[in-house]
């Protein structure tokens, strides 16, 4: 799935926002500007639009009047897929095209970081439907408490694998733990003091959070002892790992990936969550304003970018992605 034009009127930061002629080569649409320029409330089109498509949330007037520029009339969203599908919100009313399914969005917000582990027995998050994506945020301003929900989900797939397929510990290794483990290498492959690899990962048992253990360049760590970005990376690793099958031929939004990295780290975890974890005929859409995301967007010819900056959305505003070489 990959979008090629969306139309917004009367939607949060927007009076009138079109963002035309996407490639349909571009795995990757990179939305660049200045905090409150508007990048986020874009993938609040997207989660309300998500919300229509699982029929899964209360469309009261105190939910939709959130997205409301102007009280009084309504908002209109309009995306249309280079597979010739579209999706429209107009006076009240949700069309979808047949082709549009209830996994066509997957989405992040920023406010995903947890300090710590805090479950000390499974299922503590309640009952969730990973395939309905049930613990998702709903709006952008919210928290995304995922996280912890991923672990145990990948120690459930992991159970089943070792008790019913009677798959090997290397297989499962294979599978789960290597992935993981490619990942941070390819991101920290430069810091010899850094350097992270996943050793171990036991689900919270005994009243005991789970014991998430790494390897630190000579020493073991466990994950409390991150540091934010490495937390960040690892959270986004997890998600996708115990996720990813759910959503093929998806439209991907992760708002601000780059969260307490620097520039070098940027480039390297853009790069490989592009390329590695991203399926082939999704599309990913993030918000930075990063030189590390720039500088990677400007190098890859499947990647876009649309910028934000320097905008009035009171006005009418017509987009397009940007030249590679007149982008910041």
């Amino acid at each position: 799935m990959r979008i090629k034009n969306i139309h917004l009127r009367n939607f949060k930061r927007f009076t009138d926002l079109i963002i035309n002629n996407i490639p349909e080569t571009s795995k990757l649409v990179l939305l660049v500007g200045s905090n409150g320029s508007g990048k986020s409330s874009l993938f609040d089109a997207f989660g309300l639009s998500a919300a229509y498509i699982k029929q899964d949330c209360a469309m009261t007037d105190e939910f939709l009047n959130y997205f409301l520029k102007n009280k009084s009339r309504d908002s209109e969203i309009s995306i249309d897929f280079h597979k010739g599908t579209r999706i429209n919100l107009s006076k009240g009313l949700f069309k979808k095209d047949e082709g549009i399914d209830s996994n066509t969005f997957y989405g992040r917000t920023s406010f995903r970081h947890i300090p710590r582990l805090t479950r000390t027995a499974l299922g503590q998050g309640g009952t969730i439907d990973f395939e309905k994506d049930s613990d998702r945020p709903r709006l952008f301003i919210e928290r995304d408490n995922r996280f912890e929900n991923d672990i145990e989900k990948i120690t459930e797939i992991i159970l089943k694998d070792l008790f019913i397929s009677n798959h090997s510990g290397e297989k499962i290794k294979k599978s789960y733990i290597n992935p993981i483990n490619a990942a941070l290498s390819n991101i920290f492959e430069d810091e010899s003091n850094s350097k992270l690899e996943l050793i171990e990962m036991i689900p919270p048992l005994d009243g005991k959070t789970a014991q998430i253990n790494f390897r630190k360049g000579h020493s073991e760590i466990r994950y409390d002892y991150l540091s934010a970005g490495e937390k960040g990376v690892f959270n986004l690793l997890i998600n996708l790992l115990s996720r990813g099958s759910l959503y093929r031929d998806s439209i991907y939004y992760i708002d601000e990936m780059d969260l307490h990295l620097n520039t070098k780290l940027q480039f390297k975890v853009i790069k490989e969550i592009t390329d590695n974890w991203i399926p082939e005929d999704s599309q990913l859409w993030t918000a930075s304003h990063s030189l590390g995301f720039i500088e990677y967007a400007k190098q890859n010819e499947r990647a876009s970018i649309v910028d934000f900056d320097f905008l009035d959305f009171d006005l009418a505003q017509t987009l397009a992605p940007e030249p590679k070489d007149s982008c910041l």
